[in-house]
């Protein structure tokens, strides 16, 4: 089945927040509280999916025409990846990032960084970016990673 990336369009909202949650609920639940997740899914409901939309530069990613996983960029900020459990280690979230990486390197950037989950850190690393610090945002632990674009 072949993966399709594109620019996320406001039709996607709902199944954005759809992907983003469900991944939220059974991938990060591993790591974080259920109240710290109850709160982060209060930032992807459709109607704030639809705003951050205005911000950044959001893909999406397809199977067979249904959306399974949303990554984002904004300025150099890498936001919002989350693939459908589903699909997890597929090659999927490589892909968008890949789309994202050439999205930057046309914009001139010349390093990205992330904010990662504990969750993600591991996918980040393979991909080559490295642990700058770590951050407390309330009692989430966020992960600041960073890499080059490549040319």
């Amino acid at each position: 089945m072949p993966l399709h990336i594109r620019p996320a369009t406001p039709a996607d909202a709902s199944a954005i927040s759809a992907v983003i949650i469900q991944s939220l609920q059974q991938t990060n639940a591993a790591d974080y509280s259920a109240a710290l997740i109850a709160q982060v899914e209060q930032s992807f409901t459709a109607e704030r999916i639809l705003a951050l939309l205005e911000q950044r530069q959001v893909l999406v990613a397809l199977l067979d025409q249904q959306l399974v996983a949303t990554a984002s960029l904004q300025g150099n900020v890498l936001r919002s990846v989350f693939v459908a459990p589903g699909v997890q280690g597929t090659g999927v979230g490589r892909a968008l990032l890949l789309a994202l990486e050439n999205l930057a390197r046309q914009a001139g950037q010349t390093l990205l960084r992330v904010p990662s989950s504990i969750t993600a850190e591991g996918f980040y690393a393979r991909l080559g970016y490295a642990k700058v610090r770590e951050v407390m945002e309330g009692e989430e632990r966020i992960i600041v990673m960073e890499r080059a674009v490549p040319r």
